[in-house]
This record gives C-alpha cells, structure tokens and sequence, in this order.
C-alpha cells in the first residue's frame, strides 16, 4: 500500500461496492447531488465506504458515474457507477457539504502460486453453472470466462445475494488466492440459499405439506 495520499469525495451508504462492480444509485439528497454533478462533469471518481448508521468503515472502494440513466427536474438523477480502486481512509475533511477524504490505495499482495488455483477455479465454474440455473440470470454465466483470481473472486462476491458484510471481507482481503477460495465457500453456502428458498417457494405455492420439516 502506497504511503501517499489523494483527498477524495466520500459516499457512506448502506453497502459495499467492489473492483469492477456495477452499482446503481438514486441521487437525491443536495450534498451528493452537488457532488456527483462535479465528478461526472470532471470525469472523476468518488469513495464508496460502508455506513451501519454509527459509524463508517475505513477501508471503502472508488466508483466512477459510468452512465447518468436518468435526470430530475429538480437535480435529483439515477447514475450507474462502477468500481475502481480500493483504499484505505486516513482522515476525513469536512470542507464542503459533502465529506471528502485522505486515502491511500492499495492492491493485492504479492504470493507464490497456489498449486491448488486450478481446483479451485474448476469448482467455482461448476458453483457457478448451478447458481446461474438457480438465479435464471445471465450475470453468473458472463463470470465463466474469467481466468484472474482476482477479478474472478471479487465478481462472485458481486452477484446478488452477498450481504454487504460479505463484500466487506472481500474487499478489505489483500491475498487474491485466499479470496478466491473464500468466495467459492461463499458461493456455495449461497448456492444453498437460493435452493432452500425455492423449495420453500415450491411448498408455499402448493399445499404447504413438508415446510415445517425444511425449517427445522
């Protein structure tokens, strides 16, 4: 991680946005609508840091406006954002009417190769071929391609249905490969999610016979 430090606008929300991860967002409140029309007309990034009403996380993810979907007559505008660069928050300015911060960014560590990488991504495709039957989705069938570690660990984590605090992991995590092997945990303790709901689904929309032994 880089010792030198950039001021960046900061956006704590409610969630955690990840490298290459695309995040949709409703603008509405005037201190984001003033700093989100200064990124987009200067092309520059914001920090997405996750918020649990108390206080903020330290370590958050940069997301650049890829697209403005949709603009209000009174200033408010649905955006499409996308994740960049992680970083970590040294202090916080409270110059404007938005929060800024000093962060460093930082990237994964250097690491020998995993002997195990090829196991690894065999299961993840194959978690993956499951969960974009379950999900009737394209987005895990697109992740199927993908050869990096990194990129590929930090696209599951994207998929929907990882909590924020999940994502947070991930995100704060400086091993590719150990993220990689976590991710598919995760995926597959997801995996069981999506099939225990539709076979509740499946129940409820029949005679109801059976839930309680599910549930248990």
């Amino acid at each position: 991680m880089t010792t030198d430090t950039t001021r960046i606008p900061l956006f704590p929300l409610g969630l955690t946005v990840l490298p290459e991860m695309l995040l949709p967002l409703h603008i509405f409140e005037e201190r984001y609508k003033q700093m989100i029309g200064t990124c987009v007309a200067e092309d520059q990034p914001f920090g997405i840091v996750l918020f649990d009403g108390g206080s903020i996380r330290s370590v958050g993810c940069t997301a650049r406006v890829v697209e403005v979907t949709k603009s209000y007559a009174d200033g408010r505008m649905d955006i499409l954002t996308q994740g960049e660069e992680r970083f970590v928050i040294h202090s916080v300015v409270e110059e404007q009417i938005y929060m800024e911060a000093q962060v460093s960014f930082f990237d994964d560590a250097p690491e020998p190769p995993d002997p195990t990488i090829a196991e690894t991504l065999a299961a993840a495709r194959n978690l993956l071929k499951q969960v974009a039957a379950d999900m009737s989705a394209p987005e895990p069938e697109a992740l199927l391609a993908l050869e990096d570690p990194a990129r590929l660990s930090f696209a599951i984590a994207a998929l929907e249905g990882f909590a924020p605090e999940e994502r947070q992991r991930f995100l704060e995590m400086t091993s590719a490969q150990e993220r990689l092997h976590k991710s598919v945990q995760a995926l597959s303790r997801l995996l069981e999610r999506l099939q225990l709901n539709r076979e509740i689904k499946r129940l409820i929309g029949g005679n109801g016979h059976g839930l309680s032994d599910i549930l248990k």
